[in-house]
């Protein structure tokens, strides 16, 4: 079994605090998901996770006005250059302080951040290439200005439209007018009179206005203007920025959270902390929309650059819009779960993962967009396991409000209830392969639940564990079930025979999960001190053991007083899950680390480090002795002195008023992973854990993939190497599909989208055999799966079939012996050839009922026939020589139709 799975993507979690962008064509918006940047197509309706990853959460991102470089900075300022189309990193660098604006210059030669009350001009790093001598040269990070001039934290930056200019606004309740570089006459100008923080101040489209919005609500127009007397009409002094109309939004007790200016409409968006937001056309303030999108507040708003889409983004419930305000509909409307995930499947086909959380929520993700598809809400208190039967159309999932729920995925309804005779909660699951029965256990009653599906009557109820089932597994075959309790038992169960097929299975600490190889032959089970433990089902005797304490324990607490090696103590395995082929074990628990353990040998394989993300608990392997207080960590004190975030926390109630819970307290995040699975072709497994729901793949497929590639191997390279071939083939050389297949090759090599399309179909029809049969097999499955996107994406329907085909027929064998391998390539193939099969039949259908329409009209005379043709052509215009002449020459019915 391959075991070299790398990161994929991201699911579960859309958004979680920091700034929302849109790339500069506004077909993509990019959300910062913790440690980690998402970017959401939203033309395609995909998504994807870019590969890199900060230490802490990302607080500030942008994109430069090309849209190539991105740059993403985390909480403690440091930050990632990035080739955005590319997706590599190409320099890290420290601001040496927390980043709390960052915007480029419209030009891209510069942009700004600010650095708390300072603000910083940079140059814009140049791209990696070549010097006059012909070596390689990249210019890093330069700073060009560093300026002071407000006395708190910067909240927003804008740059004026020819990057000469720049507004700051500041929580100093200020908003302040700089330049790029000193210019004669001009002095930085400070625009106050707001009487609470600054939220953002914007440029006009022609710059003869400046609007700056305050969190209280208030909208200040700036003009460059002299004062005038009243009453003469005189000026009376020199011109300089004033206030010349004042507009507020009149939202009662709520504050402005965020804003946005889209300056060629004059739209301003502001987004409040009640979760409405509201829609206005300057310089009127006429209010265009007042809408809610958010239970809690809305911490971002952006605008695309046509101004057509809204995007909001909401961190208390992770959730993320993109709202069309002309037609007044989503592009967009995402959200993640509210509390932790606590189990996880794969559909069947592996097209689909569903959670389920604490929140009462029951998720499905389609895999390939990355998107959630349907919610089910049903559930009133948390849901703790999932299992599908009935090849993938039937979801059945268990919950603390004491029902089980059978679940239509083809019309997305609850369609059957399971109950208990008394209250009972319900912690695990199982349901039979055939779909008949279900299993269900409870940490209230000591009792296996088991019902019939096509009738709802429970059948049953196995007594036999002295302790809360914590388990449940059924074998492939449908013949034991498996139960681990806390009583430190594993039984095995015959449904059918409501027996027990042995005794029971003896541990020494409690049982947290179990899982069933494949075949059935072999029980796992995981207990509290963090062993593995494999049984024979057939004779009930231990085959294997394996310690996992210390595999399993990692990272330490800001509380922890050990070193990460030794606190094992309340570290185990909460989830384990056999791979398809029954040769591994994928185990995960309260720690940072996903270990997969080959269960012949007992030996770790590998082990995958769920997130390195510090500001989540449990990521470090040292602790700083600095954060060391006499008050204890300082991760765990509430310090009231940080100038960002005071504000927020100063009681402004009244005497006598009621106050906020008073026990209430911030708490860290831990990092942890509730549940793991494989796909059903093991070609990529997912794991639920505070990050979110992550998925580990060994197809993971990058824009940039370089494959045996030398320097000789670029896109002119290619094309001068493509015309070559072609030019060969109009004089009709004999070794033209040799030149073809080596265009191809390199093209595979620099594995550039648009690039390889331009080979592929530039290779004539009949050379295709030829190419084909030549193509070294390293190739072959990377060929496989471009072809069945092609045919997928390109109307190029036979020309993709003979791709398919000539693959199909010179490498069949190969293909066939390697199936289990190259599985995905084939279901590509198999999905492209069912979409062609049934477009081709619905457009024969529907010329069949055209045909058979035209055949039962009547048959007209040829007199008839010729003037009503003589008719359409006169209503269509025709001249009346050209009438006569086709008349005479019996087309007149083509013109006419014509």
């Amino acid at each position: 079994m391959k075991t070299d799975f790398k990161f994929s993507n991201l699911l579960g979690t859309v958004y979680r605090k920091g700034n929302l962008l849109f790339t500069p064509d506004g077909s993509c918006l990019l959300s910062p998901v913790g440690n980690r940047v998402t970017v959401f197509d939203l033309v395609h309706n995909t998504s994807y996770t870019l590969p890199f990853a900060h230490r802490t959460n990302i607080d500030r991102l942008d994109l430069s006005p090309r849209g190539n470089l991105l740059l993403t900075v985390d909480e403690n300022g440091r930050a990632i250059l990035t080739n955005f189309h590319r997706r590599i990193v190409i320099h890290h660098f420290s601001f040496k302080g927390r980043v709390s604006a960052l915007k480029f210059s419209p030009s891209g030669r510069y942009f700004a951040v600010g650095v708390g009350r300072r603000l910083q001009f940079w140059h814009t790093p140049s791209m990696p290439g070549t010097d006059n001598n012909g070596e390689l040269e990249f210019a890093p990070f330069v700073l060009h200005r560093d300026l002071a001039g407000h006395f708190d934290v910067i909240q927003h930056l804008e740059w004026s439209s020819d990057s000469r200019f720049l507004l700051t606004a500041s929580k100093d309740l200020t908003a302040r007018v700089w330049s790029l570089d000193p210019e004669e006459g001009f002095e930085p100008t400070t625009l106050a009179g707001h009487r609470q923080g600054v939220k953002g101040a914007y440029f006009s489209a022609d710059q003869e206005c400046i609007y700056t919005v305050s969190s209280d609500g208030a909208l200040f127009r700036w003009e460059y203007v002299s004062k005038k007397d009243p009453d003469t009409m005189e000026d009376v002094a020199e011109p300089r920025w004033r206030i010349v109309k004042k507009d507020y939004f009149m939202q009662n007790d709520a504050k402005v959270n965020c804003a946005a200016f889209h300056a060629p409409t004059n739209l301003l968006v502001v987004g409040f902390s009640n979760g409405l937001f509201g829609l206005y056309d300057l310089p009127e303030f006429n209010m265009i929309h007042l809408l809610s999108v958010s239970q809690s507040n809305i911490d971002n708003v952006t605008v695309n650059k046509s101004g057509e889409w809204l995007a909001f983004g909401s961190s208390k419930h992770g959730q993320l819009l993109v709202w069309e305000w002309q037609s007044e509909s989503y592009i967009l409307k995402q959200q993640g779960h509210l509390d932790s995930m606590n189990s996880l499947v794969y559909s069947p086909d592996g097209q689909k993962i569903v959670t389920t959380s604490d929140d009462g929520k029951v998720k499905v993700w389609d895999v390939k967009s990355g998107f959630c598809i349907v919610t089910f809400t049903e559930h009133t208190s948390g849901v703790t396991a999932c299992q599908f039967a009935k090849k993938g159309s039937v979801l059945f999932t268990s919950s603390l409000d004491g029902s089980v729920r059978a679940w239509d995925l083809i019309r997305y309804r609850n369609f059957r209830t399971f109950t208990a005779p008394s209250r009972l909660s319900f912690s695990c699951l199982a349901v039979d392969p055939s779909g008949e029965v279900i299993c269900a256990g409870s940490p209230d009653s000591f009792d296996i639940h088991v019902w019939s599906v096509q009738t709802g009557q429970l059948l049953d109820q196995l007594s036999g564990h002295e302790g809360p089932v914590s388990a449940l597994a059924f074998a492939a075959d449908g013949n034991h079930l498996a139960s681990g309790s806390w009583d430190r038992t594993v039984r095995l169960w015959s449904i059918f025979g409501r027996t027990q097929t042995s005794e029971p299975l003896q541990l020494i600490s409690d049982v947290l999960d179990v899982a069933l190889r494949p075949d059935g032959k072999q029980v796992a089970a995981s207990t509290l001190d963090g062993q593995l433990t494999f049984w024979s089902v057939e004779d009930a005797v231990q085959e294997a053991g394996i310690d996992g304490r210390r595999d399993v324990s990692g990272g330490r607490k800001v509380s922890d007083r050990t070193t990460a090696a030794n606190s094992a103590g309340n570290k185990a395995f909460n989830c384990i899950k056999y791979s398809a082929d029954g040769s591994c074990i994928l185990a995960g628990g309260n720690s940072k680390y996903i270990c997969l353990y080959d269960v012949r040998t007992g030996s770790l394989v590998k082990k995958y480090t769920v997130s390195v993300n510090t500001s989540l608990d449990g990521t470090q392997e040292f602790l700083n002795s600095r954060d060391l207080t006499e008050a204890g960590p300082r991760g765990t004190i509430d310090e009231a002195g940080e100038a960002s975030d005071h504000e927020e926390r100063v009681d402004r109630n009244l005497p006598g008023a009621k106050r906020g819970d008073a026990g209430a307290r911030t708490t860290r995040p831990e990092v942890r992973v509730m549940s793991v699975d494989f796909s059903p072709a093991g070609r990529s497994f997912c794991a639920a854990s505070t990050e979110g729901l992550l998925i580990y793949s060994l197809d993971t497929d990058f824009v940039f993939d370089p494959f045996d590639l030398d320097i000789s191997i670029t896109p002119s390279s290619i094309l001068a190497t493509l015309e070559a071939a072609k030019e060969a083939h109009s004089r009709g050389a004999t070794d033209d599909e040799n030149t073809f297949l080596k265009a191809l090759i390199m093209a595979f090599r620099l594995n550039e989208h648009k690039l390889l399309r331009a080979v592929h179909e530039s290779i004539p029809p009949s050379d295709i055999p030829h190419v084909v049969r030549n193509v070294p097999t390293v190739y072959l499955p990377r060929l496989l799966r471009f072809v069945a996107h092609a045919a997928e994406e390109t109307p190029h329907l036979e020309f993709n079939l003979l791709w398919i085909e000539s693959l199909l027929g010179s490498h069949g064998r190969y293909f066939k012996e390697n199936s289990g391998t190259f599985a995905p390539e084939l279901r590509a193939v198999q999905r492209a050839v069912d979409d062609i099969r049934e477009n081709l039949k619905r457009l024969t259908e529907r010329n069949m009922y055209n045909l058979n329409y035209l055949l039962s009209q009547p048959v007209l005379g040829e007199k008839e026939h010729k003037g009503i043709t003589l008719e359409m052509i006169e209503s269509n215009g025709v001249a009346d020589e050209d009438m006569d002449e086709a008349a005479d020459d019996g087309e007149a019915e083509w013109i006419g139709l014509e």
